[in-house]
């Protein structure tokens, strides 16, 4: 069990966001012990705590609001705080959507380490796996299991040249995140931009911020960051969400097709049945994994 961080210094960016298509400007504040994740939506004097509660809309991004104000796509900027163990800090948003930067949680990461990485000299709780629990709605599958440790396995699977079937397992950790999940971009198909604009959405993507997907294979000219990007980005957008949850999830999660929408499903399904799970608030006594699933 760690300690509770935040950052050490006030720090700012600001850009377009990737479906609104709208101008944003982002404060990243430090946060007292205890405090958590918290939004604010500072244009309309809202604030919007990051949990489960809270998100609104899940099409094609994580949406969180509150009083009829919502800060869209949250769930790379989450998946830094995640990726990085920060618990405690202040998001000030001047603007509906958080910005796409690059399309990946790279440059989040490095705004994050820019401003410092401060502990705060109280244990952070976590969520410990007992019992296997599943959503499953059909299309999507998102599972938990009792590990030792925080381990992440996902399948995707697209009917595509060159795509087909993607699966990555990973042990996550700040290392591992920086390393093999923060760079992966979002992606997207040609066929459904006009679709997705219609639609309101997708108005600030480019080749600059996004992976495009043609009849015959990537669009951008600087190609893939990984030959598996693509499952790579599915895994960030996980760990975003999952975040949401407020506390980090020890445990084996196996995901298969899952989106934004099944992510916090699942959420609200664990949050449902407690049995399947312990709130750790300080270092418990190591329990075998036999023990965790059948007692």
């Amino acid at each position: 069990m760690r300690t509770q961080r935040t950052i050490k210094n006030e720090v700012s960016f600001e850009g377009i966001g990737l479906h609104t298509g709208r101008h944003s400007k982002v404060v990243l504040k430090p946060a007292s012990r205890d405090t958590g994740i918290t939004f604010i939506r500072s244009d309309k004097n809202t604030v919007i705590k990051a949990h489960v509660g809270s998100v609104i809309d899940t099409a094609f991004a994580t949406t969180i609001g509150q009083d009829g104000a919502k800060i869209r796509t949250v769930e790379h900027i989450m998946a830094a705080l995640a990726g990085l163990g920060i618990d405690n800090i202040v998001i000030d948003v001047a603007g509906p959507e958080i910005p796409i930067l690059d399309g990946s949680s790279t440059e989040l990461i490095n705004i994050l380490l820019r401003a410092g990485i401060a502990k705060q000299g109280k244990k952070r709780p976590y969520l410990r796996i007992r019992r296997p629990i599943i959503f499953d709605d059909g299309n999507a599958k998102v599972a938990a299991l009792p590990y030792d440790g925080r381990r992440i396995t996902y399948s995707i699977y697209f009917n595509h040249y060159g795509f087909g079937e993607q699966r990555l397992s990973l042990e996550i950790n700040e290392e591992s995140f920086a390393r093999e999940i923060a760079p992966a971009r979002t992606f997207g198909f040609l066929k459904d931009i006009e679709y997705l604009r219609t639609n309101g959405l997708a108005k600030g993507g480019s080749l600059d911020n996004a992976i495009i997907l043609g009849e015959n294979g990537v669009l951008n000219s600087s190609g893939l960051r990984f030959k598996d990007e693509f499952v790579r980005h599915k895994v960030l957008d996980s760990i975003g969400d999952l975040a949401i949850l407020g506390f980090p999830i020890y445990g084996h999660i196996i995901a298969n097709r899952s989106g934004h929408s099944a992510n916090i499903k699942f959420l609200k399904k664990l949050l449902a049945f407690p049995e399947a799970w312990d709130l750790i608030l300080e270092e418990p006594i190591p329990i075998s994994p036999l023990l965790q699933i059948n007692t």
